[in-house]
């Protein structure tokens, strides 16, 4: 009897480490500011290099219609942790915002953390046998609301400061993050951080890599192994003269031409192929799910001239809702994957990727307001999913106002709370949000504001109100 049962005990420990070893990694990367229009597989005629997200492309799906869930980073950080809108964690603006007391409206009080009653990705993960570790940008709250509070076994380098607090160059002071040599490059230290994890991980257990690299937000730090490359190629093509186009009250760059710039794309580039190649070589590429996304889209449009980077064909940039605002490169690839190297046009949003990666992982999800995208992974069908929409109650430094946005089909509306007034465009037509439709198609107009008030209702969504003290001038 005493036989038998350690032979019971013994299959079941083999099949519950059997299981454990077949259940998938998942390694996200998320770049900070990645414009849509920054990548070569979106536009081929980039100004920057990215060969090794080409590959990444070529092995999985294009979303050529890839989203974030705002504008701006934190609410679209707290929609990839949870699945929610971020009206629904009350997170729509960068943390701690900077809401002025001199304009026409007073933006609403939004939390300045992720409530720890949300229940993370992390969490989920890590109830069902996953390692977790988060490297890189956090920006989701500070202490008691780091990311070892949020479900993540490993916090390398995440606070609450939203961009690299002295630059991309050690010393950092950074105090999740142990200093580096003098002069180490912060991108290369957060991949080798990660390369790290996976391999002293390897065999334990499923794991999670977390990897939200700083770059490319601002500061401008060029990247010492790709700047000569970007200053000759720039003088090659005689890039002296730098468009921009009036946007409110802000203006939008309409080339990219910055050297500094392309050397952080291109590092960044680089090591996601390290990285890429790092899962190969330790066998795991072959069960790894690998999602690369940006937090919102590239800051093009500032108050003053010659942002960083320009995202046309595409309108306006990061703190718009305008295309060039939330549409961001987006590319998904794993086991199982049908069709590789194909381009979807499927709506996919930042609160997708909670509920996709838990369906992988044989995870049941919570209630969330994304949508699994596994019907385009494994069976190459279309989402049911006919809208998203976007809001944005908030002044920002590139000249937005409040307002928000709806994409209906190939149908967007957007609003500017501001004067109440309304844009309608058919993007099909016009991805450059180029000619306003509203006043020819009031029908259409109409259907689309009811759309949005539906969506609003059912976030929770807060609004500016009327700044008393307010002076017209």
């Amino acid at each position: 009897m005493k036989n038998l049962f350690s032979i019971l005990l013994f299959s079941l420990l083999f099949l519950s480490c059997s299981e454990e070893q077949n259940k998938p990694n998942f390694v996200f990367i998320l770049v900070d500011d990645l414009g849509w229009a920054d990548v070569q597989f979106n536009n081929p005629n980039s100004f920057y290099e990215t060969p090794n997200l080409n590959k990444l492309a070529e092995s999985g799906i294009i979303f050529t219609n890839g989203y974030a869930a705002n504008p701006v980073c934190s609410p679209s950080r707290a929609a990839l942790m949870t699945g929610k809108h971020p009206n629904s964690v009350n997170i729509t603006d960068w943390i701690p915002g900077k809401d002025p007391k001199n304009r026409k409206l007073l933006g609403p009080q939004d939390a300045n953390e992720l409530a720890l009653d949300e229940i993370t990705l992390a969490e989920k993960l890590k109830e069902k046998g996953y390692k977790t570790c988060f490297v890189g940008k956090w920006h989701l709250g500070g202490e008691g609301f780091l990311p070892k509070d949020q479900g993540f076994d490993i916090n390398l380098g995440g606070w609450h400061w939203g961009a690299p607090q002295k630059g991309y160059f050690a010393p950092y002071k950074n105090p999740r993050l142990t200093e580096g040599p003098k002069g180490e490059y912060l991108t290369d230290r957060l991949t080798n951080e990660s390369i790290r994890f996976i391999t002293e991980n390897k065999g334990h257990q499923p794991f999670l890599l977390y990897l939200s690299y700083y770059t490319v937000h601002t500061p401008i730090h060029q990247a010492p192994n790709h700047i000569e490359h970007y200053i000759e190629k720039r003088k090659k093509l005689g890039l002296d003269s730098i468009p921009h186009k009036k946007e409110g009250n802000g203006y939008t760059k309409l080339i990219q031409e910055n050297a500094s710039f392309a050397s952080m794309v291109t590092a960044m580039d680089y090591n996601v192929g390290k990285l890429l190649a790092a899962l190969k070589n330790q066998g795991l590429a072959e069960n790894t799910w690998v999602i690369f996304t940006s937090d919102n889209g590239g800051l093009s449009t500032l108050n003053r001239r010659n942002a960083p980077t320009c995202n046309l064909p595409l309108r306006a940039g990061k703190g718009w809702c305008y295309e060039g605002g939330i549409r961001v490169p987006l590319v998904i690839s794993g086991p199982g994957l049908i069709k590789k190297g194909r381009k979807v046009n499927d709506i996919a949003v930042g609160m997708d990727f909670y509920p996709t990666i838990l369906e992988l992982a044989g995870v049941e999800s919570n209630d969330v307001d994304g949508t699994s995208l596994l019907p385009i992974l494994k069976t190459g069908s279309n989402l049911e999913r006919d809208e998203m929409f976007w809001h944005y109650p908030h002044y920002h430094g590139s000249a937005w106002t409040p307002g928000a946005a709806i994409r209906s089909g190939e149908w967007k509306l957007i609003t500017f709370y501001e004067d109440n007034r309304f844009e309608l465009y058919n993007l099909k037509e016009d991805q450059g949000e180029t000619s306003d439709l509203s006043a020819q198609n009031p029908e259409k107009l109409e259907e689309m504001k009811q759309k949005l008030k539906k969506w609003h209702k059912k976030t929770n969504a807060r609004f500016p109100i009327e700044n008393p003290d307010f002076e017209k001038k």
